[in-house]
Order: C-alpha cells, then structure tokens, then sequence
C-alpha cells in the first residue's frame, strides 16, 4: 500500500522547488504569497536572522549580505541578530583582528545594516578567543556583544507596554563533550554553565506584564532535520534546556550551526527556528516536526507585533520561500 503524502506538502513542493535550492514544506497551514513579496509591517518589531556566516564574502556570504540589505531597507528592519559561528575558520585572536574587516565591517556594508548587531558566539568562535568578540563592541558602534551571554528587552513600535524579551545565550560550555576538545575546550572550561542557567531562568522568568514574547537566540538547535539530528551537541543543547524553555513557556528558539533554513515546531509552547545559512548551504530533510527545511542560502526576516509573531525566509537571490504566522 503506498503511503499517502500530505496534499499541502504537494502544493508546497510544487511552488517551491527551484533548480539552485532544495525546498521542502510540510505545514498545512502555509499559504503562498502572491508573487513570492516579501510582506512589510511597519508596526512591527522587525528584525533579520542570520547566522554561520563569516568568510571573507565566500560562499555566497556577499550575496546573502546584499539581499540582506534590501530586505532591511524595505522592511526599516530595526537590528540583526547573528546566530554564531561569527568567524571562520578559526575565530578571532583579538578585538583588531582583521577578520572583523574582511568578514564583517567590509561585507555588510549597506545603509540599512548600519543598526546594531547582536551576536551569539559558536563553536568556531571557541577556537582562537571569544572574549574579543566582546571586547570588539567598544570599537564597533554596531555590535552589540557585552558579554558571552546577556539579555535585552526591545518595544514593539516604541511601545514600552509591549515588549519582546530576547535572552542571548552561550551554548557552548552547556555540551559536556566540548570540555574534552583539545580546541573548544580551553575556553569552555573557563565557563560556569550552572551559573549561566540560573541567570537564563532569572531573565526568563521577569514577570513583567508589558512583555508580550519571550525569545532565546544560541547556535546550537534542540532540533533539526540537518546532519545532526541526534548527534551530541543537539541531545546536550536539548536535555539542558528544554525543561527551562517549557518551565517559563519560550516562544520562540533561534540557532543555527546547521547550515540550512529551517522551521519545526516539536511538543511544548516553543517554535524552533535555523538560520545558519548566511555563507554556506548543507542537506537537510523533514523530521517529525518540521514545517520547513530548505537546503539555501538565505536569512530569515522577523516581524513581531504584540499579538503575532511573521517570519519570511529569504534566499540569496532574493526570493521569498517561506512564509508563517504564529499568532498569540
């Protein structure tokens, strides 16, 4: 007896697949926009998500970052958050490493990138010194880094009566493995991870009435439909952090480290979002759970008001495809 396929994964395959990419969507609510637009809400908190990124312009990296620059002209995109993995190969040695130049200051150059940036470190940033890349926000006006982990509340439209609470977190010393690693061990064992944990539960739980969404951004998933599905790093990333996303209901998790684009929604109140493609593309397949995984090179464009979350993912030629809506 063959196995029946989903009539919404048809349609979605049918307007999505193009020849440079490899798009698969299983959501029964996902809708086509008309002519593939990139949708504006100027009410809106908005924001792109990028991640996995530095290359010198490599691999597409500029691409990406010229599509970035329209998107956020269009949409008056107010920051980016960087999903980590800031530098490659190898990280950075200091706060003037010329990496920050020819991978960053020189790549993102256009008017609309000039806001703030908000990175995350990854494992790459692990292997030379992560603390300068903390260090580089008393250069750089835009980024935005004063400590490996720190948290900041952003109002919707100048509203300070409805905010997003976004907690930016440091998954690296939270995978025991990595304490082993001749390379990311060094600095990882300079961490406290239990320390790092009672402060992500501090900030967590704000019982603030004036914030509207609570949002996590770290590089490692809980899950995903990539290469590392159950590898060490995504089982460590999940036991630690799953029952503090359930305990103070998360809305929503940004990763990347898979370099892909993906959308998957498991059980408990938290949307899981990748954004590790921004320099580089790997396979990636549906898992129960997934809504989208796309195989491109691309970013994702936030959009959050105080009721509802919109989020449209966009590949380096510019095209939009995928587009959600998660509503309060």
């Amino acid at each position: 007896m063959k196995k029946c396929i989903p009539l919404w994964l048809l349609a979605s395959l049918f307007f999505t697949k193009y020849g440079y990419a490899q798009v698969l969507i299983n959501d029964k609510d996902f809708r086509q926009v008309k002519d593939s637009v990139i949708q504006v809400n100027p009410q809106a908190l908005n924001f792109i998500v990028m991640g996995d990124w530095g290359r010198n312009g490599d691999d597409h990296q500029r691409q990406v970052a010229e599509q970035m620059g329209k998107t956020a002209a269009l949409a008056k995109s107010q920051f980016v958050i960087a999903t980590g993995d800031n530098f490659y190969p190898s990280g950075v040695i200091s706060e003037y490493d010329p990496l920050f130049h020819y991978s960053f200051e020189d790549i993102y150059t256009s008017f609309s990138l000039q806001w703030d940036w908000y990175p995350v470190l990854g494992n790459h940033d692990y292997k030379s010194n992560p603390d300068a890349e903390v260090a580089y926000s008393t250069i750089s006006r835009r980024w935005k880094m004063p400590a490996r982990y720190y948290a900041k509340k952003f109002f919707i439209h100048g509203d300070s009566t409805e905010q997003v609470l976004i907690a930016f977190i440091d998954t690296n010393p939270l995978i025991p493995e990595f304490y082993r690693n001749t390379e990311y061990g060094p600095n990882v064992r300079s961490q406290d991870s239990a320390k790092q944990k009672a402060w992500l539960e501090k900030v967590l739980g704000d019982p603030s009435p004036y914030i509207k969404w609570r949002i996590v951004v770290g590089h490692h998933p809980m899950f995903t439909g990539g290469s590392r599905t159950e590898g060490y790093d995504t089982r460590a990333i999940r036991n630690s952090l799953q029952p503090i996303f359930d305990k103070y209901k998360v809305d929503a998790y940004l990763a990347g480290h898979e370099h892909n684009l993906q959308y998957l929604k498991q059980g408990g109140p938290t949307h899981h979002f990748i954004s590790g493609a921004a320099s580089e593309r790997t396979p990636v397949r549906l898992i129960p759970g997934s809504k989208l995984a796309a195989s491109a090179y691309g970013f994702m464009l936030f959009s959050v008001s105080g009721t509802a979350m919109q989020v449209q993912v966009i590949d380096d030629h510019g095209q939009l495809i995928y587009y959600t809506q998660i509503k309060k």
